[in-house]
């Protein structure tokens, strides 16, 4: 299945509207979504106008925010590549997984781990939709969709597909990948992390990234500002010592907090961006 775009409408070439798909999940297509306005960032299909047009005005402040997400998202896959293969990580949390695209998460792991076991989490209905429509698991492994908030891990922590997928007493890689970012407050994103992490036993991993301002030029960091002001930017960046809050008691794995084109980059990739072109921080860590 496959989807095609027509004006500000998406098609599933099975016939089904996303409009249709938007009335009946209760999707507000005329607010800007994270996950959509990522996914227009990446090249994908599935965003609407409202999406389209946040991300511009974000681009336009800051020219390599595409960048940025492309470089993003090969971080992610580095982090659960290296966590399969070289730990043996099998059970992954990510929260904040984003509208489907190429080498998922479990895509990832289960290549390597056959038996993976994946739980994805969004609060928005257009990604649960399509991710159990597009993701399917390895016989051997399980993936499971849960539509929730990072702002209640409670409920993430409770609920019955993730108890029923993966077991708590085994060390699970928590994947909080360009999502904490949207929590205005830093005390209260300590809170939430800390909160998963202390469900989660040693010998599991935290894998995070956030945006940062560290990197840019003062004029780019003052247009910044001014999107966040202006209501125009929902990402509030995080600088390097408060990103570092979220490891506490964790030991970073090599080589710590850097860069995300920088954390253990691919010799053979295409690109590998700046800093100042992916201001983002990505690190992992290991619950000891």
């Amino acid at each position: 299945m496959s989807f095609v775009e027509s004006s500000s409408v998406i098609t599933y070439d099975g016939g089904i509207r996303a409009e249709e798909m938007a009335m009946s999940d209760g999707l507000d297509t005329e607010v800007a979504h994270p996950a959509r306005r990522y996914n227009y960032w990446l090249g994908g299909k599935d965003n609407f106008a409202a999406d389209r047009e946040s991300g511009d005005l974000l681009a336009k402040s800051y020219p390599a925010a595409r960048t940025a997400a492309r470089a993003n998202r090969a971080f992610l896959q580095r982090a659960v590549r290296y966590l399969a293969a070289e730990v043996g990580i099998r059970q992954f949390l990510d929260i904040g997984t984003g509208l489907p695209t190429a080498d998922n998460t479990h895509e990832v792991a289960q290549r390597i781990l056959p038996d993976s076991r994946v739980v994805y989490v969004d609060n928005d209905p257009m990604v649960m939709t399509h991710a159990r429509a597009l993701l399917h698991s390895t016989p051997q492994g399980r993936t499971r969709y849960l539509e929730q908030d990072l702002r209640n891990p409670e409920r993430i922590l409770s609920h019955p597909d993730l108890v029923d997928t993966v077991d708590l007493d085994q060390p699970v890689a928590l994947m909080l990948v360009a999502i904490v970012h949207f929590l205005p407050d830093q005390a209260t994103a300590r809170d939430i992390v800390a909160t998963l992490l202390g469900a989660l036993p040693s010998g599991s991993y935290l894998t995070m990234s956030c945006a940062t301002k560290d990197f840019l030029t003062p004029e780019l960091a003052a247009n910044w500002d001014a999107t966040l002001r202006n209501g125009q930017s929902d990402v509030y960046p995080r600088e390097r010592a408060e990103f570092a809050e979220f490891f506490s008691g964790l030991d970073l794995l090599e080589p710590g907090i850097v860069p995300v084109s920088e954390w253990r980059p691919d010799p053979d990739a295409t690109e590998r961006p700046a800093p100042l072109e992916a201001s983002i921080f990505g690190a992992v860590g290991r619950k000891p």
